[in-house]
């Protein structure tokens, strides 16, 4: 990559005249890369030859943004209030403070401040992710970036995109399931969103960061093949749909070598075989070298919070460029990449300030993205929706009377007038425990005026049995906080499975609704009435619920991940590093290689409690008149859809497709999907076209993607287990350099 400074450089001297004749039309005569007019890279080449040494290396660190009493750490003066960094600015140059805040489910503040933002809250991200909506994730993406902006934050640590291969992982509520299309697709559109608000916004963490037993100090094995086909091309997806300005390395090392100085995943693939221009930024204090980090492709170094912890400021950078360690041009790309970013989203040219929210606007859209994320898994005899009859309803658990749970770490958005149930442990880091104050309760009571419903705390099983004797239909609350920094059984805590069973020994007609940041155990799924999972609903959460219980919105949702029904169908059943001292080094051996979530289902021959792609709507759908067509080399799939049901609602049909030779890796990979909106009666054609990469596999020798002449299968159904119809088609060889991204 210091190559790369060459042609910086040959593109300068022509660019100095365009930008001295461009002056004249307003731009400032003393700053010629401030006329917008000129491309971000002609501009970042102009303003790096303005730099002094001092400020180039000023741009490659960014510290922890709020004080750190334990390390006597204050932040920079720059720093705002809640910030998760901040890199300091060049006012000199018209350079400003990089402001950055975590943000993956809204503006969040870092649990150390003192004072915390009150922001809204999207769902968590793999809620996002159940809608299957893209244009909804680019909303709520929106949303969030238009709050950063009128927070005076300029930097996004968004965009989690690590796929669930660990279902037990505490942050998987942060990421976008298990498929690399769906999660790509999904996280890229969230990106996309933020960065529409002229700020930038990371992917991350690059790359295998899929559980945080031991994050620091595990070192995954995998294939090189396998991660392409899995963890890298959810990654390049997501790059391709949203091209995000920075991409934040991961804590983890890969085959031994820390992400954050990874000349494989840094220099060769994401900047060498994907192109992509932005700049690497490690996670906080995850840098672990100097010269190394340079020279892998780190541009910046981030949540430096002492001098003991920092490899790039203090001093060593420039004293490593100075003994010959690193060149003088792998510091000059490191800053060109990240100012032509500044230039590229819109950072130095639309200035960030503190400002006014539209609070009300912002949870309209957090209220639509979680009434299509909630999923519908079971509903036998009708149980739901719950329409508005004078019924005698009991609400047990989980709060409902006043909030619904939200994840806890960095992620962690504070509610407007704080949490709906203070004190719950922990409420230090990696807490504090946070229920938005959106009442489940309250909004089907509004919704609801025949009904009778009355609630109970669900603390006391025999209590809530009794209650649930005496009702018509009984809706149990179960949640399950988990958050950054540790990992969580699939089993609910405080003996939530027997209040279940006992409730639903009591009244048969009991739906169980679930906030979870991911899959757990459903023992009791065959004895009760109704599952639906809600994930963290986030600010209007409990408006949300209420919508689609109660049936003025559909059932829409659809697993992005699957749910086990043992932790011996789990890859590694015993979840590694468990048990071992802190910080003792372990290895991660990722064995299912690119077979993640319902293709190790499917190549094993296991039944999952629930199967990737599954939930059911309201109304009812037929599928049928499957096409199959080569356009250009291209596989285009065609097919109708009907709502043959009696009232509107969503149907998601998805198109997964498999080598008749079986080399791959499972028998279906996710080939494409489409949200549609139909009514009653209601069909649509339907044409997508699949991604020529999902029908090749990854050529290490050949360093391409090479798909093999044969027969060739495509499935169209309503989850990856549930398949309407199928068809066959032969199919050319074809290969695919490593640089591919298709058109558009």
């Amino acid at each position: 990559m210091i190559g790369r400074r060459v042609k910086y450089g040959m593109v300068a001297l022509s660019v100095l005249a365009a930008a001295t004749s461009a002056q004249a039309g307003g731009n400032d005569v003393g700053r010629p890369w401030m006329n917008a007019r000129l491309g971000s890279d002609a501009r970042a080449e102009l303003l790096l030859t303005r730099m002094t040494q001092a400020e180039k290396l000023t741009l490659v660190t960014g510290f922890y943004g709020v004080d750190l009493t334990a390390k006597h750490w204050t932040a920079p003066p720059e720093a705002r209030q809640g910030q998760a960094g901040v890199v300091p600015g060049i006012p000199r140059l018209g350079i400003p403070p990089q402001w950055e805040s975590d943000a993956g489910v809204g503006v969040a503040t870092q649990s150390s401040a003192k004072v915390a933002f009150e922001r809204t809250a999207l769902p968590s991200g793999l809620a996002t992710t159940a809608t299957w909506n893209p244009e909804l994730a680019f909303q709520g993406g929106a949303m969030v970036g238009a709050e950063a902006r009128a927070s005076g934050m300029n930097v996004q640590l968004a965009g989690g995109v690590d796929l669930i291969r660990e279902p037990r992982n505490g942050r998987n509520f942060e990421y976008a399931g298990e498929d690399p299309l769906l999660a790509g697709t999904m996280a890229g559109a969230q990106i996309a969103g933020i960065q529409s608000n002229h700020i930038v916004s990371t992917v991350k963490h690059y790359a295998y960061n899929d559980q945080e037993t031991g994050r620091t100090v595990l070192d995954v094995h995998i294939d090189e093949a396998a991660g392409r086909m899995s963890d890298l091309l959810a990654f390049e997806i997501a790059i391709e749909k949203a091209d995000p300005g920075s991409v934040m390395c991961s804590y983890n090392r890969v085959e031994g070598v820390h992400s954050c100085e990874n000349d494989h995943l840094l220099n060769q693939v994401l900047k060498g075989d994907w192109a992509w221009k932005g700049y690497v930024m490690s996670d906080w204090e995850g840098t672990h070298s100097t010269a190394a980090a340079a020279l892998a492709g780190l541009d910046q170094e981030d949540g430096v919070s002492t001098p003991d912890t920092a490899w790039f400021t203090n001093g060593k950078l420039d004293a490593a460029i100075k003994a010959g360690q690193v060149p003088q041009a792998r510091l000059d790309d490191m800053v060109h990449h990240i100012l032509r970013t500044l230039f590229a989203k819109g950072v130095i040219d639309h200035p960030v300030a503190p400002g006014p929210i539209d609070y009300a606007a912002h949870a309209a859209v957090t209220r639509a993205d979680e009434t299509q994320a909630i999923v519908l898994l079971k509903n036998t005899g009708g149980a739901l929706p719950l329409g508005d009859r004078p019924l005698r309803i009991a609400v047990i658990g989980g709060h409902a009377d006043v909030g619904v749970l939200a994840g806890g770490g960095s992620a962690q958005v504070h509610p407007r007038g704080g949490t709906a149930v203070p004190g719950v442990q922990p409420t230090t880091w990696p807490g504090p425990v946070i229920y938005d104050p959106s009442s489940p309760l309250q909004a089907l009571k509004a919704r609801l005026p025949k009904a009778r419903i009355a609630y109970a705390d669900g603390r006391d099983p025999a209590a809530a049995a009794s209650l649930a004797a005496h009702s018509d239909v009984v809706l149990v609350f179960a949640t399950q906080w988990t958050a950054e920094s540790q990992d969580f059984p699939l089993t609910l805590p405080e003996r939530q499975d027997a209040l279940i069973s006992a409730v639903a020994a009591a009244n048969p007609r009991t739906v169980v609704v679930l906030e979870t940041g991911g899959p757990v155990f459903t023992p009791w799924r065959g004895r009760v009435a109704g599952v639906v999972e809600a994930w963290y609903p986030g600010t209007a959460g409990g408006e949300a619920i209420a919508d689609v219980l109660t049936g003025r919105a559909d059932a829409s949702g659809r697993l992005p991940v699957s749910f086990p029904d043992s932790l011996d169908q789990l890859p590694r059943p015993r979840l590694d590093g468990e048990g071992l001292p802190e910080n003792a080094p372990f290895d991660v051996t990722y064995a299912e290689g690119a077979a993640v979530g319902y293709k190790w289902y499917d190549q094993k021959g296991l039944s999952p409690a629930f199967a990737f792609g599954e939930g059911q709507s309201y109304t009812h759908f037929t599928y049928g008149g499957l096409k199959l067509t080569q356009r250009g080399g291209d596989l285009a799939v065609s097919f109708t859809v009907a709502n043959t049901g009696p009232r509107e609602g969503y149907a998601i049909p998805q198109v997964y497709v498999g080598a008749a030779s079986g080399a791959w890796e499972a028998p279906r990979r996710l080939g494409g999907f489409r949200k549609l909106k139909l009514r009653p009666g209601e069909s649509r054609r339907v044409t997508l076209t699949v991604d020529p990469r999902l029908l090749s596999l990854w050529d290490t020798a050949a360093h391409g993607w090479r798909r093999g002449a044969g027969a060739y299968q495509v499935w169209l159904g309503a989850s990856s287990r549930d398949l309407k119809a199928s068809a066959k088609l032969r199919l050319d060889a074809r290969s695919l350099p490593a640089s591919y991204h298709p058109a558009g």
